[in-house]
């Protein structure tokens, strides 16, 4: 397995306390039920592999875009530059998880006017007439603006196919996939945890670790060593 995969899934596993506060809410609320306010415990299910559907999608695109111009130019050596990028987008993560510092959110922001004209579609759903309909919601909601998303995706880009892009954020999205589902469910467990001091550090380590691994190599690639 590639240690993309590996540092993809990582933010998402590290990380899925930001997720739980953006989407937690909304995990929650379908929980509750169908348009006849029918519970039904398949909901969060199907909500969950709507937005992991969205996020494959969206690393395929990326992923077969970036490769697809950088053999078209022929600089291949832009891919070094955007693996370096990823890198520095790694460290801003660990940065967030420890609490040491909030840059990421500025960089989050910078989707919130596209997810402008995306939301609609989602709050057109509602109420959900079926838990089928979960999962077309799920995976428009997988286009909300967060910077772990952002993140994963500069991995995606480096990952020189539009197949790898797509397996690397499926591979973020099952990173989360073990909160968001408790959550839709009610647990709190994995947020008591995620949110504990030891937990975020020693991840934050970890993915600090890894970022400055892949930035050295990406910086051997171009040729500074």
């Amino acid at each position: 397995m590639s240690p993309d995969f590996i540092g993809a899934f990582m933010i998402g596993l590290v990380g899925a306390a930001h997720c739980m506060g953006m989407c937690g809410g909304i995990a929650s609320l379908l929980s509750m039920g169908t348009s006849n306010h029918t519970p039904s415990s398949s909901i969060p299910l199907f909500y969950n592999f709507g937005r992991l559907a969205s996020y494959a999608v969206i690393g395929a695109l990326v992923g077969g875009m970036v490769s697809g111009l950088s053999e078209l130019s022929g600089l291949t050596q832009s891919l070094a530059w955007l693996r370096l990028i990823a890198a520095l987008f790694m460290i801003l993560v660990a940065l967030y998880i420890a609490k040491w510092w909030q840059g990421l959110l500025v960089i989050e922001k910078a989707g919130q006017y596209i997810w402008k004209f995306i939301s609609p579609a989602g709050k057109s759903l509602l109420p959900l007439k079926s838990p089928l309909h979960a999962l077309p919601f799920g995976f428009i909601w997988g286009w909300l603006p967060c910077g772990l998303v952002y993140s994963a995706l500069t991995w995606s880009a480096v990952s020189g196919s539009a197949i790898n892009g797509g397996l690397i954020m499926l591979a973020f999205g099952l990173g989360t996939l073990p909160s968001m589902v408790a959550i839709g469910y009610g647990a709190n467990h994995f947020k008591k945890l995620q949110n504990s001091f030891i937990f975020r550090n020693i991840s934050a380590l970890i993915l600090i670790a890894y970022g400055l691994y892949t930035a050295f190599g990406a910086m051997v690639m171009l040729g500074f060593n």
